[in-house]
């Protein structure tokens, strides 16, 4: 199997002095015995920042979104362009990088489900091997968390002005924080604020794992005053499939999130500010007197706008935190991440939100820096999961992989030493079921995608017990990038099809996800036997 990993022509020219150059370009004036210290993780998580907004994956924005940052560390260290979620919906994401587990093995299924008592995670692990361990920001996990020395986090979705935040003293599980303490100022600024001030009180004789999690970018896409004026009189471009209503013209078998719900949500939001579940910025936002064309065009531009000058300000912190890792002179001795729960539409297929395994959706943006290990503007090709976090976070704090992940590590891969045993496809599952977004699952390939919309609640939180007919979908990526054309039909294709299947039972053999205890499914499972 050839390394797919490529690095900048720059490096590729320079092979003769790979050995005598130092990696990193910075320097920390410490002695010569912190090389051999382990190196502090910095994982930064934000909430829906998918890889269309962030610039360095190309595409409509990559002119129009503010990335200084993002694209200093993409500059300084390794890229991940095929990074998938498991499970794209916050909560269940964010417990599989936690635990390195596919939803049905953690049982976070949906949202407002709690990891169990005492299970395991990488926090724990890492605290065993005597890091010091906090999160501070969005946790999502409904009760209190595990493994983490300390923790200052957000109740439930926690709101982006004057944010309350949790601790362990004025802990009440769920999305309650009454007991909680306000914080002055907007939230991605406060959460940056607080990550630092906690990494100035630490013990400097211990490597740290802090996990900085940003609710941003999340709905309702609220900005700090400062990018009030971003983009204003600016037309942003629009993806190919926005005026794409219905099902399409494709061959998808459901409707989707389509952005004229968001707009119900702000016209409800304008009517009945006092009882609607969050606040969006820039209301009223007229679309009155305008045609399906015009009206679907309108929102695209405010959702898109919001969406990027969300995203500004997480850029700006994180140059924020970087520059005191610098000043504090760890820079070279910490392992930075950051990475988003997990991808999201902005208007393809005239969708928001995620939870498909569309593309848009399914894909987690990730960049990472290392410099004592990982050479500046490296791309890595290789299919790596969110259950795969965990394990690479503890191969670089040296530790035996934890028996308790499903994933691998991919230190080797970020090094441009693919295993020739890496994955080749990929296995996907989401439970929240709704008509208009079946549950369903799936396998992806380098080049083939196939889903399985099961249309099946099972009793899953928040799940609708209308279920829909099965049906299944394939995707051609090679030919159709955008997913605009559903050949399950297509005799061409028969025997992919029919191959993926079985790949597709091999997967879910593989990670133990069986359907054993679900009556309802045994009749639709027949289809995959």
């Amino acid at each position: 199997m050839p390394v797919k990993t490529k690095l900048k022509n720059a490096l590729l020219l320079l092979p003769v002095l790979a050995g005598s150059l130092c990696i990193s370009c910075k320097t920390t004036g410490k002695p010569s015995g912190e090389k051999d210290k382990k190196p502090n993780i910095l994982f930064i998580l934000s909430d829906d920042h998918t890889s269309q907004a962030w610039g360095i994956y190309g595409g409509l924005l990559k002119n129009h979104v503010k990335n200084n940052h993002i694209k200093e560390l993409a500059e300084e260290g390794a890229v991940l362009d095929n990074a998938f979620c498991t499970n794209s919906i916050c909560s269940p994401s964010r417990a599989s990088i936690l635990t390195g587990q596919y939803s049905h093995i953690n049982q976070v299924y949906t949202l407002r489900e709690p990891l169990p008592e005492g299970h395991p995670n990488i926090a724990k692990a890492l605290s065993a091997g005597g890091y010091q361990t906090a999160i501070i920001g969005k946790w999502h996990l409904d009760k209190q968390p595990e493994g983490f020395d300390y923790f200052n986090v957000l109740p439930g979705q926690g709101r982006y002005r004057n944010p309350i935040f949790k601790t362990r003293e004025t802990w009440t599980d769920g999305a309650d924080g009454s007991e909680g303490k306000v914080h002055k100022g907007f939230s991605t600024d406060v959460i940056a604020d607080l990550t630092i001030k906690h990494l100035q009180k630490r013990d400097t004789a211990k490597p740290f794992f802090m996990l900085c999690s940003f609710k941003a970018t999340h709905e309702p896409f609220d900005y700090p005053e400062r990018y009030n004026t971003l983009y204003e009189d600016v037309e942003i471009p629009e993806p190919a499939s926005l005026l794409d209503f219905g099902k399409g013209k494709g061959g998808r078998t459901f409707k989707g999130q389509k952005l004229e719900n968001l707009a119900a949500r702000w016209e409800e939001a304008t009517r009945d500010p006092e009882n609607f579940w969050t606040d969006y910025p820039g209301l009223p936002y007229p679309l009155d007197g305008l045609d399906s064309v015009q009206r679907r065009k309108k929102i695209y531009q405010k959702l898109v706008k919001d969406f990027m000058r969300s995203g500004a300000a997480i850029d700006d912190n994180i140059g924020k935190i970087l520059d005191y890792l610098e000043a504090e002179g760890i820079a070279d001795n910490t392992i930075v991440i950051y990475t988003a729960d997990q991808g999201y539409f902005l208007g393809e297929h005239g969708f928001f939100d995620k939870r498909l395994i569309y593309e848009e959706s399914l894909r987690m943006p990730f960049v990472i820096r290392y410099p004592k290990e990982i050479r500046g503007g490296t791309r890595i090709d290789d299919m790596i999961l969110n259950i795969d976090f965990a394990a690479l976070l503890a191969d670089y704090a040296g530790m035996e992989k934890p028996g308790f992940i499903q994933g691998r590590s991919f230190r080797e891969n970020l090094k441009g030493n693919t295993p020739e045993d890496w994955r080749d496809a990929m296995y996907y599952r989401y439970w929240l079921h709704h008509p208009d977004r079946p549950a369903h699952f799936g396998i992806r390939n380098e080049r083939y995608k196939l889903a399985f919309f099961y249309g099946q609640g099972l009793d899953k939180y928040g799940s609708s017990k209308k279920n829909t007919v099965p049906q299944w979908e394939f995707y051609d990526l090679e030919k159709d990038p955008r997913e605009l054309h559903n050949v399950i039909d297509n005799p061409q294709y028969a025997p992919v099809i029919e191959k993926m299947k079985n790949e597709l039972k091999k997967l879910r053999d593989k990670y133990g996800d069986h359907d054993v205890d679900d009556p309802a499914m045994q009749p639709v499972l027949k289809e995959l036997r």
